[in-house]
């Protein structure tokens, strides 16, 4: 996921680096317009759309959602058309920084269901009273949580992309996509890591062996926005990224009865169908593929850095740097700061502070990080300098915040009016949630951490405690992208970051990490990471935990949580206040129910390797 908002924050900023695909929805291996050597896919974001699709009813059985992933995976294939490696990443078990992350989407993934489930189900009655047939059938819906390492699903779908990535190698191809010297490595969800880190690590090593040609085309295919960091810490001189286009206010299908026209409201049941099949068929349009071309991203950065730096800076060792900066925008294991928002160009704001920074306090040739390493003492002059500025940050939010709101209001009204002539009362608004921090105001610091934290005291202590963290994270996710995974067990362990103004004295932090601790096996990070809606996919034993009342650990499968929008309108930008995990607990509890593990269980509950498909053959890495 990475920043919010980052890559539409960056195509507009920079428009010329992205490139439409020229190529036939129909048959994606005519007009080819770009070559290329390798291509990597994160296979999640093809496996979710592919399996639960939002533009389009959903597939069935398990069947059909396996050929989907199948026909996407070739389509991307055909654009592409990949000369030497094919290497297809399934996220494995992640690093525990990452589990929180995961834990959240996965308890608010089965809420959303949840709600949509009765929101359909409230529907069905009321056409039952109306003597409408609801639909076809009820149907169970498909949980998405299931696509995660450790289910029988995510085995199922192993097998079976092997058993295709065979036939298809054996097969004749007259279409070129499969080409004859083609290598396909497959690192499917046994194989610990997240999907674009298992390809970051595999081009590091390829490098470290010397096998990595530095003339390779590489495409990257996937839609997170830490794509784009990642493609630029290859520091590859051909690297681009392949996604789909977003395109909001597409057609979507009724969630009761799969025809587009109208919506679960004004569904009709039966005679919806019946009304749909009398009508031309309309439905979602074919995906625009586009390119990132991030050789044309980093010309404009350069441009950028030539113009805006008041020193000679080596290029490379700038985007290390740029790179490092945006982690405090936002990135999948750390909060962002209150004082930086993408929408209000925090990471320009970040950029000039750099500048201004080296030309005041730098020597000749320093620079913020180095192969993967922070410098602490200049990352306080960095926040030194951000937090000077925050206090403004915060009034000019409010008040931009205060002018859009009135904005916002006078079009409510002129459009009421219109609509209602006769001089109807504009209806009396909601109120907003109460702003208890008052950002920017005298004692918002206090209220804060006092919020946040549920502190009782100075603030200053649980300031320097979650810094100590937060420093420590900076450095865990620098580590991270640019020499693997520092510490498995390691992470952050708050909901919210701290101000910029209080990360003083960071040079004193303990950065050491444990480079020897292991990662969790499959099933303990189902446990970690499930809400007890979707312990079906664990073994039967195992699920008790998560629901018997006299569990150990039931305290970490809370059926409700509270949302805290924490100065966001959407509920999906709250933070849920969700309970972290206590690793030692959740060990001591599986004590218990790990000999109850069958054969095929425990196959599923250990780590895996790659599979290397190479002239027609198959090896294990």
């Amino acid at each position: 996921m990475g920043i919010p908002a980052f890559f539409r924050w960056l195509h507009r900023k920079y428009p010329h680096m992205v490139e439409q695909v020229a190529c036939d929805n129909k048959d994606p291996a005519t007009k080819q317009a770009i070559w290329f050597d390798n291509l990597y896919l994160d296979m999640n974001n093809i496996i979710h759309p592919c399996t639960h699709p939002e533009d389009r009813p959903p597939p069935q059985t398990e069947e059909e959602m396996f050929e989907a992933i199948f026909e996407y995976t070739e389509k991307v294939m055909a654009m592409v058309r990949p000369r030497q490696l094919v290497y297809l990443a399934i996220d494995g078990v992640a690093p525990r920084a990452k589990m929180n992350q995961q834990r959240t989407r996965r308890f608010r993934a089965v809420q959303e269901s949840e709600q949509k489930e009765a929101e359909i189900e409230k529907i069905r009655v009321q056409l039952r009273k109306e003597n409408i047939e609801p639909d076809r059938k009820e149907t169970k819906a498909f949980d998405s949580n299931v696509i995660t390492p450790g289910t029988q699903f995510m085995t199922n779908l192993s097998i079976a992309l092997e058993e295709w990535i065979k036939t298809k190698m054996a097969e004749k191809d007259d279409r070129g996509i499969w080409h004859k010297d083609l290598r396909v490595i497959l690192s499917d969800a046994s194989v610990p890591g997240e999907g674009e880190h298992k390809i970051m690590d595999y081009l590091r090593s390829e490098r470290s062996k010397g096998r990595l040609n530095p003339n390779i085309r590489h495409c990257l295919y996937g839609a997170d926005a830490d794509l784009i960091m990642l493609g630029l810490a290859t520091h590859e001189a051909h690297f681009t990224i392949l996604r789909e286009e977003f395109r909001p206010n597409q057609p979507k299908p009724c969630d009761l009865c799969h025809n587009f026209g109208h919506s679960l409201a004004d569904c009709r049941g039966k005679e919806s169908i019946e009304e749909a099949q009398q009508m031309p068929i309309v439905g979602a349009t074919e995906p625009v593929f586009i390119y990132i071309q991030l050789y044309m991203l980093k010309q404009s950065l350069y441009n950028d850095m030539r113009r805006d730096s008041y020193v000679n800076l080596d290029f490379e060792r700038f985007i290390d740097d740029y790179i490092f900066l945006c982690f405090f925008v936002g990135n999948d294991f750390l909060p962002h700061l209150p004082c930086l928002n993408i929408r209000e160009d925090a990471v320009d704001r970040l950029v000039r502070i750099y500048h201004n920074v080296n030309r005041n306090y730098w020597q000749p040739g320093m620079y913020l990080t180095d192969r993967g390493h922070v410098d602490l003492e200049r990352c306080q002059e960095m926040l030194h300098e951000l937090g000077n500025a925050e206090n403004d940050i915060f009034r000019n939010r409010k008040h931009n915040d205060a002018r859009y709101e009135r904005r916002l209001l006078e079009n409510k009204k002129r459009k009421w009016y219109a609509d209602h002539p006769n001089g109807e009362q504009f209806p009396e608004q909601e109120p907003e949630p109460e702003d208890t921090i008052r950002f920017g105001d005298f004692g918002c610091k206090e209220r804060y951490y006092s919020s946040k934290f549920h502190f009782k005291g100075n603030y200053r202590q649980v300031a320097d405690m979650v810094t100590r963290e937060y420093v420590r994270g900076l450095c865990w996710v620098l580590a991270y992208y640019y020499t693997g995974c520092p510490d498995w067990q390691w992470f952050y362990p708050f909901h919210y970051a701290p101000f910029a103004e209080d990360m003083r004295s960071i040079m004193r932090i303990d950065l050491n990490f444990n480079p020897s601790a292991p990662p969790f096996k499959p099933l303990e990070q189902l446990m970690s990471v499930f809400p007890e809606k979707s312990a079906s996919a664990l073994p039967v034993s195992w699920r008790r935990l998560m629901s018997d009342p006299n569990s150990p650990i039931i305290d970490f499968y809370p059926t409700d949580f509270k949302i805290d929008m924490n100065g966001k309108k959407q509920a999906y930008m709250g933070v849920a206040l969700l309970p972290f995990i206590d690793e030692a607990r959740l060990f001591k509890a599986l004590e218990s129910v790990y000999p109850d593990l069958t054969d095929e269980e425990k196959i599923r509950n250990s780590h895996g390797h790659n599979k290397i498909f190479d002239d027609r053959t198959v090896a294990v890495a």
